[in-house]
């Protein structure tokens, strides 16, 4: 795209130093170091760094021009906005050529539950012989056979995604089903997307060190559905505390629908049972009810599969072909992922009050009655702080033996984050503290019998534990298997 033609879809100040309209832009960039020689450089301002202060070095290594929020004293093409944060879509988006327009959208979003949600829609629209994309958490993969590739951001900044969207375009796939995090859409990198659906999990405790407040978290959120128009649709969990606040921001011309285990939705939940083979219940779906038996197991599993249901009754998919889809689909890596048995331990990535709660509910239910069930689990480091107590509390309400070790402690002290998880407990007698996340798994092994059951939470599929100086290999899942089998 030429840049003149660019420039002219941008709200734009003024227009600095500027000679050659009719330079091609070759591509986007953020970061001054990844320029390569006919780039636009946009200077985004973070919390910990101004790109401002790195113009010249883009410059330098090719960028054709800057996009600044302020004139800056150089001799060199800029163009001035009031928000590079907010033009880096739009600028996006055009240098694309719109990709999200031909394609059908599908955003899920929600505290917990978002990376399974969006496998199980995309393995639905699969069975109904439709392409479908996925992008989140794990990355993105172009069908539920590939593999994932990036894995950056839960959802992607601004160029990578509207590049994305183009790729997934170009390969001739119609259907996109995406995580939309709160940070995302605050962050406007989910800006000039056009969602066609959007769907909420759930809203609970989190990233409060970002957004400070729950309505902050809210209104973030909610940013997601105000958005659609005619003829989108929004699928809500009514057993949400926020559930009524999200309908609210939904305009009446959206098609809405709702799903829940208490209370009147479209879609529900009756005669709930768990084994050591997964949740067996009656999904009543608009009056019908169907019989249903998952691989998957807990409360929550029971949650994220009516999401996909009703997203299925959305898309007009045929109800009891998608129930027998979705009772084969054995869940996603790291979430609820039983690793070995005798004991039995459970890899979950729950790591926020509500997640660490229903994971713990789900892991008891399973566990026979003359067991234990013994749960590890830490916080990271260089966030929310308050959910850490919290946490402490319910891992002591809901297990036998609490191992407290550390997660991702990042530049923080890891024995400040243990003694802020204790001081939730009631009692720190029984608690065995381990700040080593190895020896705690350990640990673990030495207290296991045979029927026990272990809950190692909080990093799930991660393979990495983010020190202060470093960031090294570490995967709950290889742990496990190397301490308790000894391989």
């Amino acid at each position: 795209m030429r840049l003149g033609n660019l420039i002219k879809e941008l709200d734009f100040i003024e227009i600095v130093n500027i000679n050659d309209y009719d330079e091609e832009v070759e591509g986007i960039k953020y970061n001054s170091k990844r320029v390569q020689p006919g780039d636009l450089f946009i200077c985004l301002t973070g919390e910990h760094v101004d790109g401002h202060e790195y113009a010249e070095e883009a410059l330098a290594n090719g960028a054709i021009a800057c996009v600044v929020e302020r004139r800056l004293s150089i001799e060199a093409p800029q163009i001035v906005v009031p928000s590079t944060e907010e033009m880096i879509a739009k600028i996006s988006s055009e240098l694309f050529a719109n990709p999200s327009r031909k394609l059908n959208i599908i955003g899920v979003t929600g505290t917990n539950g978002k990376t399974t949600v969006t496998h199980l829609i995309q393995k639905l629209y699969e069975a109904f012989n439709h392409k479908c994309a996925l992008i989140g958490t794990l990355g993105h993969k172009f069908s539920s056979e590939n593999e994932y590739k990036d894995a950056k951001h839960t959802t992607p900044q601004a160029p990578e995604l509207q590049e994305l969207l183009w790729n997934i375009n170009e390969k001739c796939i119609d259907n996109v089903v995406m995580e939309v995090s709160s940070h995302s859409l605050v962050q406007h990198r989910v800006d000039y997307v056009d969602f066609n659906g959007a769907v909420l999990t759930n809203l609970t405790q989190d990233h409060l060190d970002f957004h400070i407040t729950m309505n902050n978290y809210f209104k973030a959120k909610a940013m997601l559905f105000s958005e659609l128009v005619t003829g989108d649709f929004a699928v809500i969990n009514n057993d949400d505390e926020y559930a009524e606040k999200f309908k609210e921001v939904i305009s009446p011309s959206v098609n809405t629908y709702t799903y829940g285990v208490t209370g009147k939705a479209d879609v529900m939940a009756k005669n709930i049972s768990f084994d050591n083979d997964g949740a067996s219940f009656t999904c009543v779906v608009k009056g019908k009810e169907y019989k249903t038996k998952l691989s998957m197991n807990g409360m929550f599993s029971v949650y994220n599969v009516l999401a996909a249901v009703t997203t299925a009754l959305a898309l007009g998919f045929d109800i009891e072909k998608s129930i027998n889809v979705l009772e084969k689909i054995p869940g996603v890596a790291g979430r609820f992922e039983i690793v070995i048995t005798k004991p039995t331990v459970i890899v979950d990535y729950a790591h926020t009050p509500d997640g660490l709660e229903n994971v713990l509910k789900a892991a008891r239910e399973i566990t026979p009655k003359e067991a234990k069930l013994i749960c590890i689990f830490g916080c990271g480091g260089d966030r929310d702080a308050t959910k850490r107590p919290k946490m402490g509390a319910i891992a002591e309400q809901y297990a036998d033996k609490v191992i407290v070790t550390s997660d991702n402690p990042r530049s923080e002290n890891p024995q400040q984050i243990i003694t802020d998880i204790l001081a939730g407990f009631k009692s720190v007698n029984e608690v065995i503290v381990e700040p080593d996340r190895e020896l705690a798994i350990k640990e673990a092994y030495k207290l296991a019998n045979a029927n026990d059951v272990v809950l190692v939470a909080g990093k799930g599929h991660e393979d990495y534990q983010i020190l202060a100086d470093e960031t090294i290999h570490f995967d709950d899942r290889e742990k496990v298997r190397e301490i308790f089998y000894g391989n």
